[in-house]
């Protein structure tokens, strides 16, 4: 059967958690437990965060509207079935208060300011799926107001600056199973993040002198991730930790590669799909589950999700890298943002890109043909094609791009499943009431409501947009 999706967690019920009891003074310590662990070790809680961080990285139903993907069998999320697309109840009562008790109980910088910069990456997926989430009051309420998106951005970028003042590189930063402990890539991480998430604010605002170009240009001259050694990535040993990608073909045939991005390579003359796929027979998009299981039936061979050699259960999930960085800095010198030369920013990208994946490096004809060279004429169409690229297979990177940029063009999925929803999602919904006892609705209606009321159109649907795509 076809592996159950994360729902990842969202929201007002997981607070009530932090709400304890008043302790009862007239009785000393008679409510003590003895055995209680009274204070955590940070740097365990640090571990497990890490080891589910790669979740983020994937999204598997963004995979799937953006046709890095097409679903192979039971489809549903590239046909648009949204019921099942949905964020839950946990990432607040878990990671994000996981990653509180390691800000609020350990005295260690290093292992603080990385608690504070995982902290503004889950909070960047959140809301990149969904719009306006609780932030700013995410655990003093039961009932938090929902942030409006532009002030969750700026609070992010600020807090990554914050915790990357923060690092004393003291060498206590331990449990740390996604950098080693390396202060040097922790630090180029926030910085990163505060560039990427700058890029995403172009609709918003474009020009050279504005808030994002001024945040962009601030991370750059901080220090952004320049070479593939300082990738973000989580690594797997296997055995009981496998990587998540290996587990879609362990005895299922879940993800195809799309003859969507397997176009876009072979009309480029691009090998990157010796790493994408496994054959030159990618896979329809959007089909439902009887036409893709003929044409399955007719296709032996057809193209996996990546290659073998890419989805071992010891291969890494990358979360952020020098190609996405390289390409975002061709894209901020197109667009003026930078003096930075953007033909010698998208050569870097790309060839950090292609080393990324262990393939020999594109020849320099590669660089100059129409669909690449960057000579003014549709530049923005080939960084943002390029970016795309750069961010498979993390289906919410593609997503991003294609988002905020329109780029690459794509067709809607040809036999969606509900005449009601026929176009790619743009957005989450947030958990329908009739989905979830913990349904946002159902705890905290009138601030979902009004973050409801602040989309385009100002509906809890799929095609609705947030605010940095308006």
């Amino acid at each position: 059967m076809k592996n159950t999706h994360i729902k990842i967690a969202l929201f007002s019920m997981g607070l009530t958690t932090l709400v304890s009891c008043n302790k009862i003074k007239d009785f000393g310590d008679t409510n003590t437990n003895p055995t209680a662990i009274t204070t955590p070790a940070t740097y365990a809680i640090l571990t497990n965060v890490e080891s589910g961080i790669s979740g983020w990285a994937k999204d598997g139903a963004a995979s799937a509207w953006i046709q890095y993907s097409s679903e192979t069998q039971y489809p549903s999320e590239g046909i648009y079935d949204v019921t099942t697309t949905y964020f839950g109840f946990g990432t607040y009562s878990g990671t994000l208060l996981n990653l509180k008790t390691i800000i609020d109980k350990n005295n260690n910088p290093d292992e603080v300011a990385a608690a504070r910069v995982l902290t503004q990456y889950v909070y960047w997926h959140l809301t990149d799926a969904l719009g306006d989430i609780p932030y700013s009051q995410a655990f003093a309420s039961k009932t938090p107001a929902y942030d409006k998106q532009e002030d969750i951005y700026k609070g992010m970028i600020k807090e990554l600056k914050a915790a990357k003042a923060q690092f004393a590189n003291t060498g206590g930063l331990k449990g740390d199973i996604l950098n080693g402990g390396d202060v040097n890539k922790w630090i180029k991480f926030a910085n990163s993040l505060r560039a990427m998430m700058a890029i995403q604010l172009t609709k918003r605002y474009p020009g050279a002198t504005d808030y994002a170009a001024t945040e962009f240009k601030a991370a750059l001259a901080d220090g952004v991730i320049d070479n593939n050694t300082d990738n973000i990535k989580l690594v797997f040993p296997g055995g009981s930790f496998k990587n998540p990608y290996w587990s879609d073909y362990d005895g299922a045939r879940d993800n195809g590669e799309s003859t969507t991005i397997y176009a876009m390579l072979a009309n480029l003359g691009d090998n990157r799909h010796a790493a994408f796929g496994t054959s030159a027979k990618p896979v329809p998009f959007g089909l439902k589950e009887a036409s893709i299981n003929d044409w399955i039936k007719n296709n032996v061979g057809w193209s996996h999700l990546m290659a073998d050699n890419q989805r071992l259960e010891t291969s890494p999930v990358y979360m952020l890298t020098a190609s996405q960085l390289y390409v975002a800095r061709a894209e901020a010198a197109v667009r003026g943002w930078t003096s930075e030369n953007k033909t010698a920013m998208l050569v870097a990208g790309v060839n950090a890109s292609f080393a990324q994946w262990g393939l020999a490096l594109p020849p320099a004809s590669y660089f100059t043909q129409s669909g690449v060279v960057l000579d003014g004429t549709n530049d923005i169409k080939k960084v943002a094609e390029q970016a795309f690229l750069a961010g498979f297979p993390n289906g919410r990177a593609g997503w991003n791009v294609w988002r905020r940029t329109g780029y690459p063009v794509l067709t809607n999925a040809p036999d969606p499943l509900n005449a009601a929803h026929t176009t790619i999602p743009r957005r989450y919904i947030y958990t329908p009431a009739t989905a979830s006892t913990f349904s946002e609705y159902s705890l905290n209606a009138a601030n979902v409501n009004a973050a409801v009321a602040k989309l385009v159109p100002a509906a809890d649907q799929p095609e609705s947009k947030i605010w940095w795509d308006q």
